[in-house]
């Protein structure tokens, strides 16, 4: 079933699949891959197979029970455009979400050059938000410019973890940033500067910019509890998200 999430920039989570691959440096510590062989110890369904990807069918109509709008993380276990889920059943997804207009849908992934190709011949739903992961230069970077092709109304960037400074970044056509350090037993240091120019970048470009977590690095360099080394940037919180176009009635 969906669940409420624990993620600062989301409400619940909803898992129509399961299970992924790791294609990408942010993949090495994948959170998700952790919480699978837990829930998998635990007998949880979904996860008999630990973290091998599975689509779930008997999931898909969950947020069809819910009248109350939401903000959903799509996939928060998976990745929907994993090159393994069939166009068919990602058909079956948006179907959903377009049956439920009341909510709204986070959908983020690494599979950037599948999304121009999938909605080459498909809408958009117009209650996605559609989001790639940037965690570095050479295999984050080029996702922006896939995303750049789909004419989603609301298109973001999880830049976590973020493992190196990103240089100078074209954010045209983006409407929110998400950045972010590595949490995890093994996390890999995120410096201050890095996460600053990203923000830098944000605000000359006027694009909303969330900063997530320091995660298992401080600011100071030191390895501790991501919560003890909180969420602030430069002794400030940044909450941000985007805004949402409105559609007049004519």
């Amino acid at each position: 079933m969906s669940s409420y999430s624990a993620i600062e920039w989301t409400e619940q989570t909803w898992n129509p699949v399961t299970g992924c691959t790791k294609v990408s440096p942010g993949c090495k510590h994948c959170y998700a891959e952790v919480m699978a062989a837990r829930l998998q110890a635990m007998g949880a369904a979904g996860y008999e197979d630990g973290f091998a990807l599975r689509l779930m069918p008997e999931r898909l109509e969950q947020p069809l029970r819910r009248k109350k709008p939401t903000l959903y993380f799509v996939n928060s276990m998976s990745d929907l455009f994993h090159e393994e889920v069939p166009d068919s059943f990602i058909d079956q997804v948006m179907d959903t979400i377009t049956r439920t207009p009341q909510h709204s849908y986070q959908i983020l992934t690494k599979r950037a050059s599948r999304l121009p190709e999938y909605f080459g011949s498909r809408p958009v739903p117009s209650n996605i938000w559609l989001g790639v992961s940037v965690e570095d230069r050479k295999y984050g970077l080029p996702r922006i410019d896939e995303l750049r092709k789909v004419g989603a109304t609301i298109r973001f960037l999880s830049v976590e973890p973020l493992l190196e400074d990103l240089g100078e970044m074209n954010l045209s056509g983006m409407d929110w940033v998400i950045v972010g350090g590595e949490s995890g037993a093994k996390a890999r240091p995120m410096k201050p500067e890095w996460a600053i120019n990203v923000k830098r970048q944000c605000a000359e470009a006027e694009v909303a910019f969330f900063f997530k977590q320091w995660g298992g690095w401080g600011a100071d360099g030191v390895k501790r509890n991501k919560k003890a080394n909180g969420r602030l940037l430069n002794g400030r919180l940044y909450d941000e998200y985007p805004i949402i176009p409105t559609v007049s009635a004519e």
